[in-house]
Formats: structure tokens, sequence, C-alpha cells
């Protein structure tokens, strides 16, 4: 009698375990399973740092990648390293109960290495701004903080559907969007700042190419005549940014004056801030390509 009742109260406790426990698909398509809520969090990119914060659990981040730069709180995290170096000690000694590690960002060395400290590895690789709210709702699930991060990931979803609305129907404006100037570089369709610009009423004119982050000829961006060149901010003295263009006044952006520098964050980083990203550059090009197309 005794045995039965003690193999029923493990059998109970087991149950309970279970259905406490937390399975959460990353962006592998793999589950990951946790015990519990993670308590102490290492976010090994960027964008991960700005989602958990968003999602409710920044107080949760014990270390971070460098770059980690938004909310103004995330720069207080102790770092663990950068996209070229972990510091494997820092991060055990951190005591972490989730590593969110970026496939894209860190490399596959790092990410073995990370997974050799046995603790719980989570993929995270938003591409799209779908991938961005489903982000921020499966981070709540993994922090335990699912109310605040489904009003983030509503917030978010209520802003990309007014853009979409707003500029459904008008013809787009082409973009050419400059990442660095020497060698010239640009993004492809598959990269979420493509969407973006999307969104705000624009159409990248290198999507179709099949490299994430392509090297173009100058004289192909020339032959695309964009109405717009986005460009990001410059670095140092020696990056030339959109001034690469002014010599080219034949073109349809130079002569409009449709060159916009912008912070390459709010267009490049996959997080909540992403939807501001091009539309101070929308609303400029906008109305220059409008009133370049008005009769005189």
């Amino acid at each position: 009698m005794k045995i039965s009742l003690m193999l029923a109260a493990v059998l109970a406790l087991s149950a309970n375990l279970a259905a406490a426990a937390i399975s959460v698909v990353d962006d592998t398509g793999r589950p990951r399973l946790l015990a519990r809520p993670a308590a102490r969090v290492i976010s090994m990119a960027p964008h991960v740092t700005e989602l958990v914060f968003a999602a409710g659990g920044g107080a949760r981040i014990v270390g971070a990648m460098n770059h980690s730069d938004y909310p103004a709180q995330a720069r207080r995290i102790p770092l663990v390293g950068s996209n070229s170096q972990i510091d494997l000690e820092r991060v055990v000694a951190l005591k972490p109960d989730l590593l969110i590690v970026w496939q894209s960002g860190n490399t596959a060395r790092q990410i073995a290495q990370l997974q050799g400290l046995g603790i719980p590895v989570f993929y995270s690789e938003p591409r799209s701004f779908d991938a961005v709210e489903s982000s921020l709702r499966r981070f709540g699930q993994l922090l335990g903080t699912e109310e605040r991060a489904g009003a983030a990931a509503a917030r978010f979803h209520a802003e990309v559907a007014g853009l979409r609305s707003r500029h459904a129907g008008r013809p787009p404006v082409t973009v050419f969007y400059q990442a660095w100037d020497a060698p010239l570089y640009t993004l492809n369709g598959e990269h979420i700042a493509s969407e973006a610009i999307r969104l705000c009423g624009g159409r990248n004119i290198f999507a179709d190419l099949k490299t994430i982050a392509p090297q173009v000829e100058l004289e192909a961006v020339v032959a695309s005549d964009p109405e717009a060149i986005v460009g990001g901010k410059r670095y140092t003295p020696q990056d030339r940014g959109l001034s690469i263009w002014s010599p080219y006044r034949g073109m349809t952006a130079v002569r409009r004056d449709n060159l916009f520098t912008l912070d390459e964050e709010l267009l490049t980083r996959p997080g909540p801030r992403v939807v501001e990203g091009p539309r101070p550059c929308a609303r400029a090009w906008r109305r220059r390509v409008h009133a370049a197309a008005r009769p005189l």
C-alpha cells in the first residue's frame, strides 16, 4: 500500500514537472525545453537584447554581446564578447540558465563552444516583420512574461498593419539601399531591411540578388536609376557615405535630392523599432517624387 502511494506521488510529481516545463520552437524549427522560465539570460546579439527588453525580460539579461545598446539600460549589461570572440569563462561565471544566439552573427565555432557548456541554447534569426512579432511572443514564453510580450507584439502588429494600409495601392518608389560604400554593398530581398523599405512604399532594386549582402557595381546602380538612395550613418571620416553619388547628377535620386542618411539599426536590426526605419525617408521621397511628377 505504501509503495503504491509513493509511486502515485512520484507519478503526480513527474506530471506536475512535465506540465511546468516550457517548450518553445526556435528559428531553426526545433523545440527548446526549459524546466522553468529563464531567470538569467545571456543575449548573444544586439537584436536579441532589444527583443528581450521589449518582451519584458530586460532585468533578466546578465550578459550581452557588444553593440547591445538599446534601450539605454542595455549599455550597463556586462559584455561577454564580440562577433569575433566570446569570453567563455565569463559566460560560465554569470551562471545563465538560457543562451539566446544568432546564427548569422555568431560563428559556428562560437555556437559549438556555447553548446558544449550544457546550458540551454535558443536560436533567434528573425528575417521578417512577422518573425519579429513571433519572437516577442516566444521570448515571453521563455521568460514567463507572456502578458507584456503579448502587448508589445500586438503594438508591433498594429504599426505594421498601419504601414501596409497606408501605402497599399500606391506605385512603389524604387530604392537603392547602400550598406557600405567601399566596396559598395547592399542587401537583398531576404533581409528584413528590404521588407521595411517595401512597407514604407519603396521597392529594393536589388531584392532579387541571391546573396543576402551582395557587393554591387556602382555602374549597376547608375543603370538602375533608383528614385531614392538610402544609406547608414558614417562611422569614420574616411567613410564617404552618400557623397559618392554627387558626380552622377543625371540619376533621378541625385537630381531630386532623394539621398537619405538614417540610423541603419532602425532598418537592419530585427527588433520592434524596425518599423521606424525608413518612415522619415518615405515621407520625404514621396513628396519629392510626386512633386517631380506634377506638370509645370
